[in-house]
């Protein structure tokens, strides 16, 4: 599904952030990532929702290779991307129903249907009362449960997910969580960025570690055989 063969990243001509990243996640895989700050996860993030192009090296999607494509196919395959911003990016003109329902609308869902499946969302992720309330009436951590909303209502083959529990308590964070894992059993591939080691431990899914620009995959109990090294 996602394949990364010897990419290299660098900003201008400064040196290389990423350097020699291989790995290979397979259709409906769990993994964490995480690192110390600065050791390179945005870049990695940004080059696995088509934001960046790397410096050097392959990148497969869905069957896609990155290098070759034309351009005017990269908004169809990002929509197979849902992502779960750090800074929120919400629409602050628009009510949390509207900033949820974005996906939904450019993918040309009935209105019905919409309405529906966000007010859903919305409770599950209990922000059912803020429906019509607009960004900057929201906490950080409502904010951070409209972000996810909005990542997840169109079940994206695909989720990444920077520091999605950062802004919530323990338990909301962890009902994030079993949101995603409900979104993986029915086989969306998540990838979550975080720092918090004892939610890696007690989520037991395999980790994606860079380090100075280097990549390294940590297996956790029980063995997943999810996550490949190329």
């Amino acid at each position: 599904m996602v394949r990364f063969q010897n990419v290299g990243m660098r900003y201008g001509r400064d040196p290389e952030i990423l350097r020699d990243i291989s790995f290979h996640l397979e259709g409906g895989s769990y993994h964490f990532l995480t690192g110390p700050s600065g050791a390179g996860k945005s870049s990695l993030l940004k080059l696995m929702y088509l934001a960046l192009r790397p410096s050097r090296g392959h990148i497969t999607m869905f069957n896609h290779d990155f290098a070759t494509m034309p351009r005017r196919e990269l908004p169809n395959l990002r929509r197979r991307i849902g992502v779960v911003f750090q800074d929120f990016r919400l629409l602050d003109h628009l009510t949390t129903v509207d900033n949820v329902a974005l996906p939904l609308r450019i993918a040309g869902a009935r209105e019905e249907k919409i309405r529906e499946y966000v007010a859903e969302l919305l409770a599950w992720v209990g922000l059912g009362h803020h429906l019509e309330a607009r960004p900057p009436t929201l906490s950080d951590g409502e904010k951070q449960r409209v972000a996810i909303a909005r990542a997840v209502i169109g079940r994206p083959s695909l989720l990444l997910a920077d520091e999605p529990t950062g802004s919530v308590d323990m338990e909301q964070g962890l009902r994030i969580l079993r949101l995603f894992e409900e979104l993986n059993k029915i086989g969306t591939t998540v990838v979550i960025a975080t720092h918090d080691r004892n939610l890696i431990e007690r989520f037991q899914h395999p980790t994606l570690r860079i380090d100075q620009g280097a990549l390294t995959v940590e297996r956790s109990a029980p063995p997943a055989g999810e996550l490949k090294d190329d």
